[in-house]
């Protein structure tokens, strides 16, 4: 059976991506999004030569009327695009015969391939850039709420995956609200532009074909402007600087929002038990599964994301003036790379807003280690009184022995000679306290939630 045979709904609706499948950076980045993205550059550039006097008003007119997705086969047209190395040469086609014979000429006219379909990438980007920054304010905005609510909620720090001081879980949340404000800032700053270069970006056919010298760079600036893109100092069919600052912001954003995940699945462990999803996943074969569901997917967009940030980040190595092969690679991964931002940041945002909290776990966790957790404290405040060195062996040894004997850190310090007299046994105990002893973490909280979001254009904190 040929290519053309099968039915279009066989080939990708999602099935194996449950991370992206059925967000709204899966509908901005789809193949009728390119489509029309490609369509309004073609468009647009009708419409920028005529606003010059390169074009009739009637033909931009009439490109801009046909240049609808809805009236083009998307399939057809990717099965066409295998003579050519990419869709745009089979659409052109299909363009210009959409149109009245006399505008026909002025379809695409002095244009390449890679000047739509690189503009037609930024336009697709600038359509679904807001949807993922939206979704990272939200998600920002209720770790916000957390780390208000849980500033004083005192819970063990883990370092290499074992309890080393306390913290609290409001600390935590306001790292988790920092880190996605740096990703949404990252991605505010992107700038988009139009391409348009012609053959081997000299400008040349749009100059020649208007019989107009000179007129390249301001067809350009009127081009840029018709899309609502930013205008290119030069073209840039192979100065790949706005495809590899677009992947390093996605994939940043990306893996940034795996930290929480991360976070989340392992608080979410049935031995820890201190966090869980509001609605958890079930398991096929086990009814008692409440699976963290959401962190895993976001988890997984996250270990995904550099390996497609590290191709586009190749192609900029691009020979001469077009390349063969580099260009072509960066169209999928880009996609994915947009598609995984949103869907990890919408994920991310439903996985804060219905995140339970269990601070009774916390503190039962905390005091698991019976006060080794606190020796860094202990340590401390004895250094003032025994000297640093005799203090540090001091807490060094009854370390070890509560660990081997399963004894309160805090009763060994009490029946040490080496204190005894020197320190109340009331402030031994005190000190001990493991929900004592966070340190400045309330205050960094504090400090970190008068952090304002830089772009948030629901105006979320």
């Amino acid at each position: 059976m040929g290519d053309e045979a099968y039915d279009t709904e066989a080939y990708d609706t999602g099935l194996l991506a449950p991370v992206s499948a059925g967000t709204a950076a899966e509908r901005a980045t789809g193949d009728r999004a390119f489509l029309q993205a490609m369509l309004d550059a073609e468009a647009a550039l009708t419409r920028a030569q005529a606003a010059l006097g390169h074009a009739p008003e009637r033909a931009a007119g009439a490109v801009t009327e046909a240049a609808r997705a809805d009236r083009f086969d998307t399939r057809d047209l990717a099965l066409r695009a295998r003579a050519g190395g990419n869709p745009v040469i089979p659409l052109v086609a299909a363009l210009t015969a959409a149109v009245p014979e006399d505008d026909a000429p002025y379809v695409h006219r002095g244009a390449t391939s890679q000047d739509v379909l690189d503009t037609a990438t930024m336009l697709v980007a600038t359509r679904t850039v807001p949807l993922i920054t939206a979704e990272l304010h939200r998600a920002a905005a209720a770790f916000g709420r957390l780390a208000a609510a849980h500033r004083d909620t005192p819970m063990a720090g883990r370092t290499l995956g074992q309890h080393a001081v306390p913290t609290t879980f409001g600390l935590k949340a306001a790292g988790w609200r920092h880190l996605l404000l740096d990703a949404a800032d990252r991605l505010a700053a992107l700038r988009l532009p139009a391409q348009l270069g012609g053959a081997a970006g000299t400008l040349a056919a749009f100059e020649y074909l208007a019989e107009a010298p000179g007129s390249g760079p301001a067809l350009t600036e009127r081009y840029a402007a018709e899309l609502g893109l930013a205008a290119p100092l030069l073209p840039w069919h192979t100065l790949r600087t706005p495809v590899a600052d677009l992947a390093t912001a996605l994939a940043f954003a990306t893996a940034a929002l795996g930290k929480p995940a991360a976070d989340v699945l392992q608080l979410a462990r049935t031995e820890t038990a201190e966090l869980a999803e509001g609605s958890g996943g079930g398991s096929s074969a086990m009814p008692h599964k409440s699976n963290p569901v959401r962190a895993t997917l976001v988890a997984a967009a996250a270990r995904r994301a550099p390996a497609l940030a590290a191709v586009l980040l190749g192609s900029l190595a691009a020979e001469d003036e077009r390349p063969a092969g580099a260009w072509h690679a960066e169209w999928q991964p880009l996609r994915e790379l947009l598609r995984l931002a949103g869907a990890a940041a919408h994920h991310t945002a439903e996985l804060a807003e219905g995140l339970r909290v269990r601070p009774d776990r916390m503190l039962e966790n905390l005091h698991r280690t019976r006060g080794l957790v606190a020796s860094e404290r202990l340590a401390a405040a004895l250094a003032g009184t025994l000297g640093r060195a005799q203090a540090r062996a001091l807490l060094d040894r009854v370390s070890r022995r509560a660990a081997e004997e399963d004894t309160e850190l805090v009763e060994l310090l009490l029946a040490a000679p080496e204190p005894a007299g020197r320190i109340t046994p009331e402030r031994l105990r005190a000190l001990a306290d493991p929900a004592g002893a966070t340190g400045a973490a309330a205050l960094l909280v504090d400090h970190a939630l008068r952090r304002q979001p830089s772009a948030d254009p629901e105006g979320r904190s």
